[in-house]
């Protein structure tokens, strides 16, 4: 499997080797992305994010992680049933010397369709179909069980959506929760609130490597208004708490942070300056 990951953002960390694919991205209104800010501060905000008008983009950043003879993936974007800018992951993957049939683990955050929907094709096949797939056990348990049941009438295609693609998943799925190892060295960090069983990736190395997938969903707005919400937050009292938590933990550690939704590639190292805190890209 020859990889050329000269197009991409690429790097050595313990003994996984990471390559920032991209499924596109998402163009969201500014209330999306800072639903308590006034206007003036959303306007800022789309403008220090690249956008005008009041819609910015929000980009998806897929982690390929390659170590011993795993390579694994975390989430698998929209396979363009979202918006017609995503769906990208498949054809950059090729770009990288992976064909989809090479991916033996592939770890789902959680269910939303940003990072969900592209784990079958339209035939219903599976896109990856030699992976095995991870969950985190709570977010299985929701959105199979008949809690999401009760979620708003403009909700339901996400559940129906999710269980469609669960069951897909059904036979190969191992259910994970909070330090359970996908891998030597890779674990999951238990992070609710975005979605119920929202879960973020740890990777060992020198420092920690933390995936925070959307438990951090804005590289400006998460670090520097915590409190704020991201507006597809589900409880977002709960997500605020998991937030300041990880973003805490993250500061102390010194880790090294890659976000779902951050411009890209959505790397870099964080600072807590008193109650907010400091993203700082590689690409600074």
């Amino acid at each position: 499997m020859a990889q050329n990951t000269t197009e991409f953002h690429s790097f050595r960390h313990g003994k996984f080797d990471v390559t920032v694919l991209s499924d596109g991205h998402l163009t969201l209104p500014g209330e999306m992305f800072a639903p308590e800010a006034n206007a003036g501060e959303r306007a800022d905000i789309v403008t220090r994010l690249g956008g005008e008008g009041n819609l910015a983009k929000a980009q998806s950043n897929i982690p390929l992680i390659v170590t011993g003879e795993d390579v694994i993936l975390i989430d698998v974007g929209a396979g363009n049933r979202v918006q017609s800018s995503e769906g990208r992951l498949e054809e950059n993957l090729n770009r990288v010397g992976v064909h989809s049939s090479d991916v033996t683990i592939v770890v789902l955050s959680h269910a939303h369709p940003d990072h969900l929907w592209g784990v079958t094709r339209e035939d219903g096949s599976l896109r990856f179909p030699n992976a095995r797939y991870v969950v985190g056990f709570a977010e299985w348990s929701f959105w199979m069980g008949p809690h999401a049941d009760a979620l708003p009438a403009d909700r339901r295609p996400y559940v129906s959506a999710a269980r469609r693609d669960f069951a897909a998943i059904s036979g190969r799925v191992s259910l994970l929760e909070d330090g359970d190892a996908v891998v030597s060295g890779l674990s999951v960090l238990a992070t609710p609130g975005h979605t119920p069983g929202h879960i973020s990736l740890r990777l060992e190395g020198e420092v920690p490597l933390i995936v925070t997938v959307d438990a951090a969903a804005s590289e400006i707005v998460s670090f520097e208004h915590p409190t704020w919400s991201f507006g597809f937050d589900m409880d977002k009292d709960q997500a605020r708490q998991t937030r300041i938590a990880l973003l805490d933990r993250a500061a102390r550690e010194n880790a090294k942070l890659l976000g779902f939704h951050w411009s890209y590639p959505g790397v870099g190292r964080i600072e807590k300056i008193g109650a907010a805190y400091k993203f700082t890209s590689v690409r600074t």
